[in-house]
């Protein structure tokens, strides 16, 4: 009895929070549903309201249209002729709508064609009427076409006109789509401009047009396309372009093509060979493409310069071969990547390094290439010999040298191409430019040992080749008497000094060798030298320490040879692939680029 009335007493006190909370949940729930519903419904009555009066306003600019005579039915201004606006704004309800009317004359198939068989001598048959109303500040309101006919009462008479046709292309030859084209002819009286574009198969056909030489001028250009134009004969500086502005002939058609495609850019760096931004260089960038002949005048020409980190960014480019002419008075070219000239694509961005050093004049650029591919080749001995000078590269492979320590210890990246960063008994200037024992009166301590500073490639690199000069040393000094230990890492800090197989028991004891590829993919590279004798009377010596690497910022199947003696020398170019490529080169004051191509063994 008790518990029964406990329950009684629990149902009288109510609802809970957790009920109550509840309800009103469901209670917003179907408010905020309803409200939508009901905005929802809103924006679809507003929508089609603004339709209606978009389809009012179409219909009053038809009914102008079919009260005026046939002979002003056109564009002001352009082919045809007439007394209608190309572009008119009329207020409605307050909103602001852009009426565009397009009106050309029409060559019907009935009868022939102009220039066709049989041949139209009065091809203006009839004319289209099309109208887009548009409203740029109505929501979610797309322009509306709407077209009609207008032909003529009476029966047509021979033509004292002619056609001109527009034709649009790609740089692959596909027709371009609704394309813009403008065309004026100041010529006429009135003048005619006209604002049109191509139809589905990249064709704008502009019948009845009226004759006169070089008399229409015609730009054809499209959103995110690169731009075509006519240009003026006997103009200064191009007194003969390439595509003259059009001449159009009584009864006869005159076609005339145009090629767009899809824009691209370039973003240009330059840098040195270890991936260091230099900036300010000057060079020229030009294309292939001709606009005008005798004398010959490209399209794009301009003369540019890095910023101060290096950069240029070049937007809006055509798709083009072009050339590079390095004009910097305070570095010299020792490079690119990828090889110039540069084929631009459409619709792609190029990435481009300019791989620069401080100027010397008689610097020789070589860029080793496949004859009949055109691509550079990789891994090339190149070697410039003649004159006392000597010399071999090999190509995609990038130095680092060091061939003086006079400079002292302490020093941790290679900043000073003296420096180094810790030694223990070398003489480092005895003479200077050469490492060997410390010793006095004749006798040298049986051993030594530098570490070199922190070489900074830049980018992840391969490390290849180790060597240092000279080859070989005193037989008195005992076997390996010169040895090395090289360390690589990504982050300038941790040292584990190794050698060719990958441990630190291990050592470098030829005087050209490959590195372990352990090192690869890694950045920084510090390198240990041992020196050693069994004979104090005797000392090796170094005076010559050099690595080989790839990197992004080495450029491909490319060396540069620098301060090569004036002089004629012999430039030879093997690959295990190719038959073997030799020249004379005469080397002056100059900085100079020789292409070496490869045939196919």
């Amino acid at each position: 009895m008790i518990i029964k009335n406990k329950k009684r007493a629990i149902q009288k006190n109510g609802f809970t929070l957790v009920e109550v909370l509840v309800g009103v949940t469901l209670l917003i729930i179907i408010a905020v549903g309803i409200y939508g519903a009901f905005t929802g419904v809103l924006k679809v009555i507003s929508v089609s309201r603004t339709k209606i009066i978009a389809m009012d306003l179409a219909n009053e600019r038809f009914e102008l249209i079919r009260n005026l005579p046939y002979q002003q039915v056109g564009i002001s201004g352009g082919i045809p002729n007439g007394v209608i606006s190309h572009t008119e704004n009329f207020v409605r309800s307050g909103a602001t709508f852009v009426a565009t009317t397009t009106i050309r004359n029409i060559d019907d198939l009935f009868d022939g064609t102009v220039g066709g068989s049989p041949n139209d001598l009065s091809p203006a048959d009839y004319k289209l009427v099309e109208i887009e109303i548009d409203c740029a500040t109505c929501p979610n309101f797309p322009p509306i076409f709407v077209n009609t006919h207008v032909a003529p009462k009476n029966l047509e008479t021979s033509s004292t006109n002619g056609a001109l046709f527009v034709r649009v292309f790609d740089a692959s030859g596909q027709p371009v789509a609704d394309a813009d084209v403008h065309i004026e002819n100041t010529q006429s009286v009135p003048a005619i401009v006209i604002n049109d574009s191509t139809n589905n198969v990249g064709m704008l056909q502009i019948v009845d047009a009226p004759p006169g030489v070089n008399a229409y001028s015609i730009s054809v250009s499209k959103s995110g396309y690169t731009g075509d134009t006519t240009l003026t004969p006997g103009a200064v500086g191009n007194p003969n372009p390439t595509k003259p502005h059009a001449t159009v002939v009584i009864q006869q058609v005159t076609q005339i093509s145009f090629v767009i495609d899809r824009v691209s850019s370039m973003e240009i760096v330059s840098t040195t060979q270890t991936c260091s931004p230099v900036g300010s260089i000057d060079f020229n960038l030009k294309g292939t493409r001709l606009i005008g002949t005798g004398p010959d005048v490209l399209k794009y020409n301009e003369n540019l310069v890095t910023n101060s980190s290096g950069q240029k960014n070049l937007n809006n480019m055509e798709w083009d071969t072009y050339p590079l002419v390095f004009t910097d008075g305070t570095y010299d070219l020792v490079g690119t990547n990828p090889v110039m000239p540069l084929s631009l694509e459409p619709n792609s961005t190029a990435d481009i390094k300019f791989i620069v050093a401080p100027r010397d004049p008689n610097t020789l650029l070589v860029t080793v290439k496949d004859a009949s591919a055109g691509l550079p080749v990789s891994s090339s001995t190149v070697r410039l010999a003649g004159g006392g000078y000597d010399e071999t590269f090999v190509t995609d492979r990038g130095f680092l040298r060091q061939t003086d320590w006079s400079g002292g210890g302490g020093q941790d990246l290679f900043v000073d191409e003296t420096g180094y960063f810790s030694s223990s008994n070398i003489a480092v200037s005895g003479p200077v430019g050469e490492l060997k024992l410390n010793g006095s009166f004749g006798v040298y301590d049986p051993s030594a040992e530098l570490v070199s500073s922190t070489f900074d490639t830049g980018s992840a690199s391969n490390f290849h080749q180790l060597l240092w000069l000279p080859a070989d040393q005193p037989v008195s000094a005992g076997p390996n008497s010169v040895r090395m230990q090289v360390a690589t890492n990504d982050d300038g800090v941790t040292w584990n000094f190794i050698g060719p197989d990958g441990t630190t028991g291990s050592y470098y004891t030829s005087a050209s060798t490959y590195l372990n590829p352990v090192h690869n993919n890694h950045r920084y590279l510090r390198y240990k030298l041992y020196l050693s004798t069994i004979d104090a009377a005797y000392t090796p010596n170094v005076s010559d320490i050099s690595f080989t690497f790839s990197s992004q910022c080495v450029p491909p199947g490319q060396v540069a040879f620098r301060g090569v003696p004036n002089g004629t020398h012999t430039l030879t170019v093997s690959h295990d692939d190719y038959d073997t490529y030799s020249t004379s080169v005469s080397v002056g004051s100059v900085w100079q680029h020789v292409e070496a191509l490869l045939i196919p063994e």
